[in-house]
């Protein structure tokens, strides 16, 4: 196996490439994975967006309202590494687009029915026990959706552009964030504070289920990937049990799980500390309006989609592990000054936000990219489902409770950065022993980017040439 650091003699391999689907195919594969994550991200970003008014209609009154609101936020990260366990390997087994039609209807309804939570004052300790109940249902339904619809979009890209066409699953991504933003934005410009307590905040989770249904129909019109077709034609009788995945992932691919760790941690700390939980803290650490919070992070995220796919192109030129050297780097070095920068007021914050953003990009722009190429065809959906899932669990759906509790308890506003800075250092780490996998072809039974896996790209261009 190769270091960290791996060659790039695979650029030379193209008879081993995976093979092309037609571009009309891979734009309807894009679509189909970009709109489930879209789904996902919405209802994310709709309850950070919406904490207050969510906490003052379904918690009772008191000081601790918005707190016990973000452990519901954090209760459905808890459950994600159950999620990625169970859809991980039936991923793997079944196929990639079976699993994600479920998980795109489980996050949909679920979605839509914490908007018909009777509140407080109607049912009383109910009202927070049905939030979190549906709250576990959607954290069980993410844990299959991204690690398989990264999986799903890695597969159908071409090798030497996987980086450019995966971007747009993080573009999907944020289109989810801005519209959460979009429509919370607009509910709070012209609804009063007890319309949006009473039945407002309500509104911006009915949207999902026309969103759940487009995205149905859009996977369930797509064929599995072709990477897992050939996998399933070669290997019908031959598929191992979850059991045997659970043991091979703890044992053979272990390098690659801890490296997805570091660079989860990364990821996901900037990700919901950043994104997610910045209008809370901006109203509440800042004492910034609702309007101007919702602003805030608007603009950034808008700036960032559009930058993915530059990013996604970039790496697949000069790769994703630079990507992540620098995101990470650079992150450690600035994101204490620009959140200095954010504690100035309003223009201040909008400029501050926006160059986080772009520092985070280039991690973000080559998630889809980068996880699914650290595993073989045979692994590839449990091991990101796992791996994805159990990082994101203990370090990024608790990332806004964490660090809501560090300003409280250290009277810092710059607890979110310090926090990020911490996260990046482990991404640092993971960064430097990723395998680059710039242009590798994902097909076949070997980690991309190894020497083992050249070899049998060498094989299987044997074997489609009918050479003995």
């Amino acid at each position: 196996m190769t270091d960290g650091k791996s060659s790039d003699s695979s650029q030379e391999l193209d008879p081993g490439a995976t093979k092309a689907v037609p571009m009309s195919v891979l734009r309807r594969a894009i679509g189909a994975a970009a709109m489930g994550n879209a789904v996902e991200w919405f209802d994310y970003g709709a309850y950070a967006y919406l904490t207050t008014h969510i906490a003052k209609s379904l918690f009772p009154s008191g000081s601790d309202a918005v707190f016990f609101t973000l452990v519901g936020f954090a209760i459905s990260f808890l459950i994600r590494p159950i999620g990625g366990l169970f859809w991980g390997p039936l991923g793997d087994r079944i196929g990639r687009k079976r699993v994600l039609a479920m998980t795109i209807i489980l996050m949909a309804s679920s979605t839509v029915l914490v908007g018909c939570i009777p509140s407080y004052a109607s049912i009383g300790i109910w009202a927070p026990v049905i939030l979190y109940l549906l709250r576990i249902i959607q954290g069980f339904s993410a844990g299959g959706e991204y690690g398989g619809a990264a999986t799903f979009m890695a597969e159908y890209a071409p090798d030497k552009r996987r980086g450019f066409f995966g971007s747009f699953l993080e573009v999907g991504t944020l289109t989810g964030f801005v519209g959460a933003n979009a429509i919370a934005l607009l509910l709070v410009s012209v609804l009063s504070d007890g319309q949006m307590a009473s039945w407002g905040w309500r509104v911006e989770f009915f949207v999902a289920a026309p969103l759940g249904l487009i995205g149905m129909y859009l996977r369930n019109k797509m064929e599995d990937t072709p990477v897992f077709q050939e996998l399933e034609a070669k290997q019908e009788e031959e598929k191992e049990d979850p059991v045997g995945v659970y043991k091979d992932l703890v044992t053979t691919y272990r390098r690659p799980i801890l490296t997805l760790f570091g660079l989860v941690i990364a990821l996901n700390v900037v990700d919901y500390t950043f994104l997610t939980f910045t209008p809370t803290y901006l109203q509440g650490s800042l004492k910034m309006s609702e309007n101007d919070a919702l602003l805030v992070p608007l603009f950034g995220q808008i700036v960032m989609a559009c930058l993915l796919p530059f990013f996604g192109r970039l790496s697949d030129k000069i790769g994703r592990r630079p990507m992540w050297l620098f995101s990470c780097a650079a992150l450690f070095v600035f994101v204490v000054p620009l959140y200095m920068l954010i504690g100035t007021g309003l223009t201040g914050a909008i400029i501050g936000f926006a160059l986080v953003g772009i520092l985070f990009a280039p991690q973000l722009a080559t998630i889809s990219a980068t996880f699914p190429a650290m595993f073989p065809t045979i692994v590839r959906f449990a091991g990101v489902a796992i791996g994805y899932n159990v990082a994101t669990s203990a370090f990024g759906g608790t990332a806004p409770s964490v660090t809501d509790w560090l300003i409280t308890k250290t009277g810092s506003d710059l607890m979110p950065a310090y926090y990020m800075m911490g996260a990046c250092l482990l991404g640092l780490v993971g960064a430097y022993f990723l395998i680059e996998t710039k242009g590798e072809s994902l097909r076949g039974t070997q980690i991309p980017g190894t020497e083992e896996a050249h070899d049998e790209q060498k094989e299987l261009a044997k074997q489609a040439a009918g050479v003995d």
